[in-house]
Formats: structure tokens, C-alpha cells, sequence
């Protein structure tokens, strides 16, 4: 299984990218949300969704694991296809889509090209659950700070603790922003006065 692949963007669409890597050139489809984020580099790290069928065979790329985690889960429901699940990426952000999902915002989903009343209905029934608990979110995508390692490590002893993913997220980030330098030990004190 391909889990990235590191090289030189060699052409950028808004829906396809080819990256050269050792020589060889992948074609990639792609979202617009990564093509917003690869744009203006040169080299590039596009995370790989491998899709494989009978008669397909397809890369799809992604700026980020939290994208491609998202697109796992779509992809997951039935009656979501790999197409379907591209377009409300390129149609809505992550967190739009994760958002919408939560609030249970029928209008929202609909609005994608390609979902339908029913389709948005069982998105709404097969994920929320799923990503109130946190699944579908690289914990390293909600903080951009510089040590990633130490909230990592935060998160999981909170998760461990028995409170949910999005809200640990949710606390985490606070205590984040209120003190940008604190410790393990800080954040995960502060971060429980919160949850």
C-alpha cells in the first residue's frame, strides 16, 4: 500500500496533479481543497487513497491526512463512490463537511453536486457518530503549532481518560491558544478543567 508520495509537481489542475518521483510521473486525482494547497510549490507530499476495481485503477492525492481520512469515511457509506466523495471536498472544506454532518444539516449536504435527499440522510446516519467521536481527523491537522508530539501525546491520555476525540480536540485547542508554550502536564491539568 502507497502511503505518500514525495517529489516534484510537475503539472497542478484544479482535479488532477502529476507528481515526478525517482523518475517516474504518478497521476493523481485530486480535490480542490489540495489543489489549493499544493499550488505555488514545487515540491510537494501527496497522501494516497489507492483505488483498485476490476477495470480501475486510480490514485487519488491529498495535501493532508486529515482530507484523505475524510475521504475514507465518505467513501465508506453506501452509495458514496469515490466521484461523489471528491466533489464534496472540492465542494465544501473538511470541517464544512464534518460540520454539516454534526448538525445534522440536510441543506448543507444537498447542496453538493451529486447528493440527493437520501444520500445526505444516510451521510448524516453512517458518519455522525463516527465523527463526534473523532474518527476521519488526523489530531496533527486541528494544531499547527511547533511540537505536535507533546498535544499528541496530550490527546491521547485524554481519549484514554474516557472523554470523546472531538471534544479532547476541542479543549486541547483552547488550552493551546491561551497559553501557546505550556507543558504535557499543564495542558492536560487545563484541558480538564475544560471537558
Amino acid at each position: 500500500m502507497i502511503e505518500y508520495i514525495k517529489g516534484q509537481l510537475i503539472e497542478l489542475t484544479p482535479t488532477d496533479a502529476i507528481v515526478e518521483c525517482h523518475g517516474i510521473g504518478y497521476h493523481m486525482l485530486i480535490s480542490l481543497q489540495t489543489f489549493s494547497q499544493l499550488e505555488n510549490h514545487s515540491d510537494v507530499t501527496v497522501y494516497i487513497h489507492h483505488y483498485l476495481r476490476e477495470d480501475d485503477e486510480l490514485f487519488y492525492g491529498f495535501a493532508t491526512k486529515d482530507e484523505r481520512e475524510l475521504f475514507r469515511l465518505l467513501i465508506g457509506v453506501s452509495g458514496i463512490g469515490a466521484a461523489t466523495a471528491r466533489m464534496m471536498l472540492s465542494s465544501l472544506t473538511s470541517e464544512e463537511i464534518r460540520n454539516a454532518i454534526i448538525a445534522e444539516d440536510i441543506n448543507r449536504i444537498k447542496s453538493i453536486k451529486g447528493i440527493g435527499l437520501k444520500s445526505a440522510q444516510r451521510l448524516i446516519l453512517e458518519l455522525k457518530d463516527k465523527i463526534v467521536k473523532g474518527s476521519g481527523t488526523e489530531t496533527s491537522a486541528i494544531f499547527s503549532t511547533k511540537d505536535n508530539a507533546t498535544i499528541e501525546e496530550a490527546v491521547t491520555a485524554l481519549v484514554l481518560l474516557g472523554f470523546t476525540k472531538a471534544n479532547v480536540n476541542k479543549a486541547v485547542s483552547a488550552v493551546i491558544k491561551e497559553q501557546p508554550d505550556a507543558n504535557l502536564e499543564t495542558i492536560i491539568k487545563l484541558a480538564l478543567k475544560k471537558l
